[in-house]
Formats: C-alpha cells, sequence, structure tokens
C-alpha cells in the first residue's frame, strides 16, 4: 500500500482541489498519485481475491475458475 505521506498527500490535494483549485502541477501531482493508489489498491485486492476459496451452504467449492487457475500459477 501508499505511504502514510503519499495519502495524506492525496487528501490534502483533495482538499485544496475542493476549496481553492489547484494549480497544473498539483493537478499532474494529484493525477499520478491517484493513479499510484488505485495500482496499488488493485494489487492488494486482486491478491486478496486469489487467496479465497468460496463455499457454498451444502460445503461445496464454487470458486471461479479464474481465481483457482490464477492460485495455481501463484503455486508455481
Amino acid at each position: 500500500m501508499l505511504s502514510k505521506e503519499k495519502l495524506a498527500r492525496i487528501n490534502e490535494l483533495a482538499k485544496k482541489a475542493k476549496t481553492t483549485g489547484l494549480s497544473d502541477i498539483e493537478a499532474k501531482e494529484q493525477t499520478s498519485l491517484r493513479s499510484e493508489y488505485l495500482a496499488a489498491f488493485r494489487s492488494q485486492m486482486l491478491d486478496t481475491l486469489t487467496h479465497t476459496t468460496i463455499i457454498d451452504p451444502e460445503g461445496n467449492d464454487v470458486t471461479p475458475e479464474k481465481i483457482k487457475q490464477r492460485k495455481k500459477q501463484n503455486l508455481h
């Protein structure tokens, strides 16, 4: 995940955008930080899903095939 400093900066820029607006440099920084945040979030979510098994009420493994395949890839 992103560092606390980067998360604080994202929030600071968001607050400033709502109140006084951002300069071109700040807007580019905000876009870059948001992209970095989303990439880290997606990576973490994919890792979480890869390590999840879904079991229905009858005890059957109903994990989607894509996730099963990804688990196999991670084992090799």
